[in-house]
């Protein structure tokens, strides 16, 4: 495939998967009466099944043997599975409760949240820029704390707990969607318990609710991997730049929803807060792109001294420097694998595209990007 047509593609399949992830909103409500519980528990079932299927056609087993042998990594795998367990739980419980606008604010400043991670627990120095843009999330913070008459305490578990969620599967070093499948595997037990006890007491909407209300929740899966699997078409055609724009694609359609499909309310202060947090995002991605630029340039000037062509040199050329690509895995929970801050030197980047090399083939190795969200 050409240079451009795979551009192409890996745009459409960004804006798919972002689109998609943008869009989660609407499909939730449709899940009732079932609770926020039983819809998440019905999700790690689902999950689990489609996600297998799909390695299963894929014949990408290898990865599980050695896993098994490492109780680390399982030990992560578990704290991962534990801690997006909560965020998908709060998530659809954020939306179905009428808070489509705050789940939206936590994914706008999981970025943030990201580079605090950095530099305090990775001890990353940040650039000027990024330092400003944390400070104007901060205080977009505080006033939307105003706004709210309390902290906005939904946004900032999604956020704190999706940062958190990436940074552990930097450590873990699985593909997207082994990482996924194992995750699933250690909610799967707990979950089909719980939606059994759940069917003993009478309790489950699951059969009761007639059979287009039982399709919807075994829809789940599909609604959690094909995402994923667009995702990944896409982070293995583009550039970690050009992924790291394409997430912001995702809480501006959830906002957006808010206000105009679920009619939420936007008094003065909450747009403040709102505007605080666009201008940091604003700082973020004007800051990546500038350094982006200069490092494309530097590489150009080494390979001119050295006889070389710059494209033969500039592979990598297009990656956003490890702090912001770090805030770049943050947005959709599930999952920019390889975007998150620099964890172990050993550590495998977490790459959805090696999940899925079939939607690729040929695409060069430096175009992997990303992290995978789980809205």
């Amino acid at each position: 495939m050409k240079p451009q047509q795979q551009d192409r593609a890996g745009l459409l399949y960004g804006f798919a998967a972002y689109g998609m992830w943008g869009l989660v909103p609407l499909f939730w409500p449709l899940l009732e009466p079932a609770n926020a519980v039983e819809i998440l528990a019905h999700r790690m079932v689902w999950s689990l099944a489609a996600v297998g299927l799909i390695l299963l056609a894929l014949r990408r087993w290898a990865w599980i043997r050695p896993l098994l042998r490492e109780p680390r990594r399982l030990g992560l795998i578990a704290i991962a599975a534990s801690v997006i367990s909560v965020n998908w739980g709060l998530y659809i419980w954020g939306v179905n409760s009428g808070h489509v606008v705050e789940t939206a604010l936590g994914y706008f400043i999981n970025p943030l949240v990201s580079i605090a991670f950095g530099v305090l627990l990775l001890r990353e120095r940040l650039r000027p820029a990024q330092w400003a843009a944390v400070g104007v999330g901060a205080l977009a913070v505080v006033v939307l704390s105003i706004g709210y008459g309390k902290l906005p305490w939904i946004a900032l578990t999604l956020a704190f707990t999706f940062a958190t969620y990436g940074l552990v599967k930097k450590r873990i070093g699985l593909g997207g969607l082994e990482s996924l499948a194992a995750e699933t595997a250690v909610q799967f037990l707990p979950a089909l318990g719980f939606l059994v006890f759940l069917g003993a007491r009478g309790d489950s909407t699951f059969g009761s609710g007639g059979a287009g209300h039982s399709a919807l929740l075994a829809s789940c899966g599909v609604i959690t991997a094909l995402p994923l699997i667009c995702f990944g078409a896409s982070a293995v055609r583009l550039p970690l730049s050009t992924i790291g724009m394409l997430q912001y694609i995702a809480p501006i359609f959830q906002f957006t929803l808010g206000l105009v499909v679920f009619h939420e309310s936007m008094p003065p202060e909450r747009w403040a807060g709102f505007a605080l947090v666009w201008l940091a995002l604003t700082l973020l991605t004007w800051d990546a792109l500038h350094t982006s630029h200069r490092a494309r340039r530097e590489l150009a000037d080494v390979a001119a001294r050295a006889g070389l062509s710059p494209a033969g040199a500039a592979s990598g050329s297009d990656a956003v420097p490890e702090a912001v690509a770090g805030a770049a895995a943050g947005v959709m929970p599930d999952v920019i694998p390889g975007a998150g801050p620099k964890t172990a030197p050993d550590a495998a980047p977490d790459a959805v595209p090696d999940a899925v090399p079939d939607l690729a083939p040929g695409t060069a190795p430096e175009k992997h990007g990303g992290s995978i969200s789980g809205g």
